[in-house]
This record gives C-alpha cells, structure tokens and sequence, in this order.
C-alpha cells in the first residue's frame, strides 16, 4: 500500500471511530432518561446503553492516533453536547400550534402527578415534548459536566500507563483508564441529575445510591467485556494501516 494510500485508510477508520463515538454520545443526550431497562439484573436509563462505546473509541483513537487526536475527539464531542442542548431548549421555547392542528400524540392527560428529575411535578394536560425535554435537559447537563471530567481522566490515565508501562498491557491502560473515568462519570451525572430531587426530599438516599451503582455497575461489566474487542480492533486497524503494534 502506498504512504498516500495508508494515509487515507488512516483517516477513514479515525472519522468511523469519532462517528460511533458521537453517535452513541448523542444518544446518550437525546434518549437519556426516557426508560429504564433491566440488564445483567440492573436498573439502567436506555441513555446509558451505548456510552460504553465512547471509551472503546477513545481508547482506540489514544492506542492508535495518539493523545492529541483523543483530546481533540473530547472537545469536539462537548461541542456536540452544546449542539443537542441548544435545539432541545430551541424547540421547547417556540409557540406551540393550536390545539386542532396538533397530532393526537402530541398531547398527554396524565391521570396522576408525576415528579421529573428537576423536580417540578406535572399532572393533567400536557405535551409529550415538554416531558421528554424536561426528563433529559437536566440529564444533558449533568452529562456534559461529567462528560468533560471522565473523558480526559480516561485519556489521561491511558496515556499515563502507557508511558508507564512502556506500551506493554493494553489489557491494563484500558480497562484501568475506563474503570476510573466511568465512577467519575456515574457519580458525577446521578448526583447532578438527581440532585435537585434528592435534596427536596423526593428522593430516598438508597434510591440515589442505587441508582449510582447500577450506573457503574453496568459501565464497569461493558468496560471489561469491551477488552478482547479493544485487542481485536487494534490489531485489525493497525494491520489496515500498516502501523507496527
């Protein structure tokens, strides 16, 4: 393959890397608390599904294309976060239409009062957006706070472990990296997004905690289950590209 040649390929697998990387990011912001699931016998917002992947990616990118491309890939995916949170707050400010040119799902008659995680409490009519921006809004800024400090910990700490190690134990900077980054990550969007309620008594503490550790629980499972495709990936990439392990 020639140099022009690899360059490219080079370029491809990072931009499909930063693709998942945002794609799953902005899953996470856009579908957030909407539902939560049971998986490995956990309790998870359907938000929290892809996230692992952000760490695989930006594992990948930091083994491959260094820590300069991973912080890059970090700051492009704030400025995503800003992106999504702007148009959610966009569309929930603008006029609604009439009430006879809504579509019948627009509008929801809750027969019971409903606390959301910022703590306001609705009941009766009201608009399926409105929910949906109210139960991820809080969840978008807790994550872009948690974002920012979990995703440079984990570039930081596999960068850290690979000089340490002298690039020996790709078992070890990635699934230390990602272990940490994500208690970082778990404590820092439970505790913001939940907060509010926690601290206006709608919240028991053992509910936050659990709440907290099904979180990380789930996480840690993806970031140890995610090591045998970080050697795959790597290898498979590396050998695309022509880059010696």
């Amino acid at each position: 393959m020639s140099l022009e040649g690899s360059n490219y390929k080079k370029e491809q697998i990072f931009w499909v890397l930063s693709g998942f990387f945002l794609a799953s990011m902005a899953m996470l912001n856009i579908i957030g608390l909407t539902k939560f699931v049971s998986i490995f016998g956990l309790t998870v917002a359907v938000g929290v599904l892809p996230y692992p992947i952000t760490f695989l990616c930006t594992d990948l990118i930091s083994e491959i294309y260094g820590k300069k491309r991973a912080n890059f890939l970090v700051f492009l995916g704030l400025f995503i976060n800003i992106f999504v949170l702007f148009f959610m707050w966009f569309g929930d400010a603008l006029p609604s239409v009439p009430v006879e040119a809504r579509p019948p799902w627009q509008d929801l008659n809750l027969s019971q009062p409903i606390t959301l995680p910022n703590g306001q409490m609705i009941s009766g009519e009201t608009e399926l957006f409105g929910i949906i921006f109210a139960t991820t809004s809080g969840a978008v800024l807790a994550s872009m706070v948690a974002y920012m400090f979990a995703q440079f910990c984990d570039v930081y700490i596999f960068h850290y472990l690979k000089e340490l190690t002298n690039g020996k134990y790709m078992w070890l900077r990635n699934n230390a990296s990602t272990l940490v980054s994500q208690f970082v990550d778990s404590l820092a969007v439970v505790g913001i997004t939940f907060g509010a309620v926690f601290v206006k008594g709608q919240m028991d503490f053992s509910i936050l905690l659990t709440l907290f550790w099904s979180n990380y629980a789930f996480k840690m499972i993806a970031a140890l289950l995610d090591t045998p495709f970080f050697y795959l990936f790597t290898h498979l990439i590396k050998k695309q590209i022509e880059v010696k392990a």
